[in-house]
């Protein structure tokens, strides 16, 4: 929200776990998890430290959630769907890369690649696709779905 007088309704939802998002990821397949028959949820402790760049699984209690499905194999490539439950830093390609499918083009996960200049001809595959939840003001249901694709697959 652009108004201050609003913003903490809506950032509520997000403390709350009051919204539904789904993204889209391309990263490698591997046959053996059979994610498309069998989508799987992937449950971990993620901290982040200050002093750190990468957040990290670490053993503990899990406070990240996040269901992974294989929906196609495009050009090599497996076009997945994300579905987060929660919202830690980096999740998405933490839980990714520890079902061993690193998402295209990702700099920090599973290894940190030495810090270049961002190359804009090779983005992060990773798209926002889907966001739905209640209007915390006119208390309607409001989504967003995002009309582009990712790259390697197109």
């Amino acid at each position: 929200s652009t108004n201050p007088a609003t913003r903490g309704a809506y950032q509520l939802l997000f403390e709350n776990r009051r919204i539904r998002k789904e993204y889209e990821a391309a990263a490698p397949i591997d046959p053996s998890l059979q994610l498309d028959i069998r989508p799987r949820t992937v449950h971990s402790r993620i901290v982040k430290s200050r002093d750190y760049l990468l957040a990290q699984e670490v053993p503990g209690e899990p406070n990240a959630e996040t269901r992974v499905q294989l929906l196609e194999e495009r050009n090599g490539m497996g076009r997945y769907r994300l579905q987060p439950h929660t919202g830690k830093t980096h999740q998405l390609r933490l839980h990714m890369a520890g079902l061993g499918l690193g998402i295209l083009n990702d700099p920090f996960y599973p290894v940190l690649l030495p810090q270049q200049d961002d190359d804009y001809s090779k983005p992060l595959q990773l798209l926002a696709r889907h966001i739905e939840f209640v209007d915390p003001l006119s208390f309607r249901p409001t989504s967003f779905t995002s009309g582009l694709e990712l790259s390697a697959l197109a």
